[in-house]
């Protein structure tokens, strides 16, 4: 795979709006690459529950560090670089790969990446910013986030994904859409969720490369000149809102929430699974309230189906069906192997986006007890689900899931 030069390690930062499918794409690359290529993946989870990288770290990649808990563009910013220079110093791979959250401005992470470069004599550089578009999607929500938008101008190329889930019609509404944001940039169909790396590797973008450090640069930032309005920036993370789900924690007394740590994040790669703080215990009362119905695949894909996709766009989490559930999936979901058969003992890792869901058992059954062995105990079936979508609306259909799984709302 090409590369800046023998020294310098090449980042490939992917982006693009909630649910357009970056993990599935990173995921089909990397049987494509040499069986020596080391790819260091950096995933910035915008909930507190690390649900894309348990799907990573079931692949090739060589190592998976993760951040959790918010955007590293904006809230979380520093943190990227920290990251970085840790992976660098650790594992020296062929490759990085950053996958940002779905609320992620690229132009910032870019600003980050060539500050980098700079300070370690192009040790680490930036090779090329990929946007994932949702095809079946974009051009709901492009007309009311800012986000959308700034992700497909700020990039070196836009990976069409979906586009064999629409018409001819629909697909030349949104490439029209795209011309109208961005013209110059290449728009590539992924073929199958998948794209040839040779197509997004070894760009060696030009994005932002005489640019001022973020902090140095003046207020307001002209656009048109590459630059960005940082006050923009700062206020792109109000777009979404997040709400997390739990069913199963002994002594919860339904309807009622408890405060949630929503502040932690982690940034250093994973050898092995580790637990993020929970709840405190104080905020678990003691109840007699009937026991919540059985969940089962049936009662999953009802909730699910209810969610409206122009104002959640994921959910995803870790799922347990109740020890004596015989269902099996629906339409609407996918399993990677004999639902029957494991159903009762097994974790699964559930990522629904717009209306689309699918299911895949968690590998790491201990790591997935890890997460949520405080919070689901019951044998009846448990959950731990973040729900991301608009600001304002979102928190309203969460609680309408949350009692259709008998689980309940952490705020």
């Amino acid at each position: 795979m090409p590369s800046n030069s023998p020294s310098t390690i090449p980042i490939t930062v992917f982006t693009g709006f909630l649910g357009a499918g970056k993990t599935s794409l990173i995921l089909s690359i990397l049987p494509q690459l040499p069986t020596a290529y080391r790819v260091v993946l950096l995933k910035n989870e915008f909930g507190d529950i690390e649900v894309d990288s348990q799907l990573a770290k079931q692949s090739s990649l060589t190592a998976v560090s993760e951040i959790l808990n918010g955007c590293m563009c904006c809230v979380l910013v520093g943190q990227m670089k920290n990251a970085l220079l840790e992976i660098l110093e650790k594992y020296h791979p062929d490759r990085i790969i950053i996958e940002s959250s779905g609320s992620a401005f690229p132009a910032t992470l870019a600003f980050q990446i060539r500050e980098l470069e700079r300070e370690t004599s192009r040790a680490l550089a930036l090779d090329s910013i990929v946007t994932v578009i949702d095809a079946e999607n974009f051009t709901g929500y492009e007309d009311t986030s800012v986000t959308a938008r700034m992700q497909a101008q700020y990039t070196d190329v836009l990976l069409i994904n979906k586009w064999e889930h629409v018409s001819e019609r629909a697909l030349d509404e949104v490439l029209d859409h795209l011309n109208t944001l961005n013209d110059h940039t290449p728009k590539i169909r992924c073929a199958g969720k998948s794209v040839d790396p040779a197509l997004i590797f070894g760009i060696d973008s030009k994005l932002f490369r005489d640019a001022l450090p973020l902090s140095e640069c003046p207020q307001p930032i002209d656009a048109a000149e590459g630059k960005i309005d940082v006050t923009t920036v700062a206020q792109h993370h109000d777009e979404v809102e997040t709400v997390t789900l739990l069913r199963g924690a002994p002594g919860l007394t339904p309807p009622r929430t408890y405060a949630h740590a929503t502040t932690t994040s982690c940034d250093h790669p994973h050898p092995h699974p580790h637990p993020h703080p929970r709840p405190h215990p104080e905020s678990i009362t003691a109840h007699s309230s009937p026991p919540p119905p059985l969940l089962d695949e049936a009662m999953l894909s009802t909730a699910l189906h209810q969610l409206p996709k122009e104002s959640v766009y994921r959910v995803k989490g870790f799922v347990r069906f109740a020890t004596t559930s015989t269902s099996t999936p629906s339409a609407g979901a996918i399993a990677t192997t004999d639902f029957r058969e494991t159903l009762p003992q097994q974790w699964w890792i559930l990522n629904w986006a717009f209306g689309r869901w699918e299911l895949v058992p968690a590998s790491d059954s201990s790591f997935a007890d890890d997460v949520v062995r405080e919070a689901c105990e019951d044998e009846r079936g448990a959950v731990r689900l973040t729900v991301m979508g608009e600001r304002g609306e979102v928190r309203r259909y969460a609680k309408r899931l949350a009692e259709a799984l008998g689980a309940e709302v952490v705020v």
